[in-house]
């Protein structure tokens, strides 16, 4: 297992990547401090599944979840101006 923590567009995230759970799958786990919105969660938390060695073809974990972050924000056009009414 292996633990990260990044800031993505001024939003700390915590990474935990688990390489083979279960032998079928790799494990991501995002964490963001204060529960921040991402683009691929609105709570904060977010548990992923990929393919055994899709994380080692992008480079590393934390190369695999920018670019998923960057990807989804530009599909959606994310922003983290956005305002919670909560």
């Amino acid at each position: 297992m292996e633990q990260h923590t990044i800031i993505w567009r001024h939003v700390e995230i915590e990474i935990t990547y688990t390489p083979e759970k279960w032998i079928v799958v790799d494990h991501i786990e995002l964490r963001t401090k204060n529960k921040a919105a991402l683009p691929v969660t609105e709570t904060g938390y977010r548990s992923h599944y990929v393919d055994v060695g899709t994380v080692t073809h992008y480079g590393g974990v934390v190369a695999f979840v920018t670019a998923w972050l960057d990807h989804e924000a530009e599909r959606t056009g994310w922003s983290n101006d956005q305002l919670s009414l909560f």
